[in-house]
């Protein structure tokens, strides 16, 4: 079963110096349709003016994962972590048992535009901990790329829940499929370009629940990079 979520159909949040997109209930946008699909429980789009951004605010028990798309963002946490993400650089942060952090945008001429995606943990009060890696544009051309998982294999970022997260970039009229266990269920994530999945035509902010499919095949009508979540 496939179940799309159309990116003009996502919550919205404009203020002068941010414009996102709330794929699931977030702040003051509530659905409850859409509270998230399993441990998933957030995946935000971004877009933040130069110099401007989050001031430091707290978060507990959630799994942070953030993923640049242009731009450079700048993190700073309680844990003492200092750092600026880049284009193509992922980062995971395990909130645990309280952290605080704040995520500016690191330019003062250009925008930053990120993924943030929050997952529940496995169990509460993990102590707060923090990943940062780049991932190069060869290893997902064409191919899925592991950037995030539980037992952090292929020198993927470690998150404490049964979660492995994907990334692949295709050219247009490239197919790639991703065979999936059935007793396992799937959020596909179109971040730039489309693609048909399954057959079903999705473009970029599109999101789709998958749930007793044998298999995903995604056969891109533009080049395109998709998000791949396989969750418990």
């Amino acid at each position: 079963m496939i179940n799309i979520r159309r990116q003009q159909e996502r919550g919205k949040t404009n203020l002068s110096w941010l414009d996102s997109r709330h794929t699931f209930s977030f702040g003051d946008y509530h659905d409850p349709q859409h509270m998230g699909f399993g441990t998933l429980r957030v995946i935000n789009e971004d877009r933040v003016t130069p110099g401007a951004g989050f001031p430091t605010h707290g978060h507990r028990d959630m799994e942070i994962v953030t993923y640049v798309l242009k731009g450079e963002l700048a993190h700073r946490d309680s844990t003492g972590t200092s750092s600026v993400i880049r284009a193509g650089e992922v980062q995971r942060m395990s909130a645990g048992t309280g952290i605080t952090h704040s995520e500016f945008n690191n330019s003062t001429a250009a925008g930053v535009h990120f993924l943030q995606i929050w997952l529940l943990p496995e169990r509460p009060a993990i102590a707060p901990s923090y990943e940062q890696r780049a991932f190069g544009a060869d290893g997902k051309a064409g191919k899925w790329q592991l950037i995030a998982s539980r037992d952090g294999a292929q020198r993927s970022l470690t998150v404490h829940q049964d979660v492995r997260i994907y990334l692949a970039n295709l050219n247009g009229g490239s197919i790639l499929e991703f065979d999936i266990h059935p007793k396992r269920r799937f959020w596909a994530q179109i971040v730039d370009g489309a693609a048909r999945l399954n057959g079903t035509a999705m473009s970029a902010g599109d999101g789709a629940a998958l749930t007793d499919e044998a298999k995903l095949t995604f056969t891109a009508s533009a080049p395109s990079e998709i998000m791949l979540f396989d969750l418990a």
